[in-house]
Order: C-alpha cells, then sequence, then structure tokens
C-alpha cells in the first residue's frame, strides 16, 4: 500500500478562500474506490494501491476546473513501501513510541 500527500492550489479564482474548493475535491474524493484519506489544514493524505491513488489525484486534479478555477497546481509526494505493510497512522505510531508517548 502507498500513501501519498497530496496538495491542489486553484489559481484564477475571485476570491482568496480556497474552503469552497476544498469541500468540491473532498467530495469528489469520497467517490473514489480503494482508498481512504485524512484531510489537513494544508494537505490531503491519500492511502491505497498506487494506481487506486493516481486515478483518486487525477479527479482531485479535475475538481477546481469543474467548479471555474482557470489554473490549478497540483503537488504530490508518494511513500511507496513495499518490503512490509504499513499506513499513515503506522508512521506517526512509531515516531510517538519513540518520543515515548
Amino acid at each position: 500500500m502507498a500513501i501519498a500527500e497530496v496538495t491542489i492550489i486553484p489559481i484564477g479564482t475571485e476570491s482568496t478562500s480556497l474552503s469552497a474548493y476544498v469541500v468540491g475535491m473532498q467530495r469528489v474524493l469520497e467517490q473514489q474506490e480503494g482508498v481512504t484519506f485524512e484531510l489537513t489544514s494544508m494537505s490531503t493524505i491519500i492511502e491505497g494501491e498506487l494506481g487506486d491513488i493516481w486515478k483518486a489525484i487525477a479527479a482531485l486534479h479535475e475538481a477546481p476546473f469543474m467548479c471555474g478555477a482557470k489554473r490549478v497546481s497540483t503537488s504530490v509526494k508518494i511513500d511507496d513501501r513495499r518490503d512490509k505493510a504499513g499506513s499513515s497512522r503506522q508512521k506517526l505510531q512509531s515516531v510517538m513510541e519513540k518520543l515515548g508517548q
């Protein structure tokens, strides 16, 4: 299973507020099969098989255009570990254990 961090920024919008676009993208993401996700204040974390993640990212990238954005910038980071199973939650837990929490 892979973990992706995705940041999508609509450009050429009428307002500096992007929360309406984020809502639209989250609704698109809810319809994607084979992935789980977590919205953070700066990005979205998507987990699943790499092919499913790429499909979700493509759908997310298109969403702001459907809401009127004239330009969209998408940044993606992927952690694709194949030697053992892992998750975003497991990665955080490992750090917390090392911190003694």
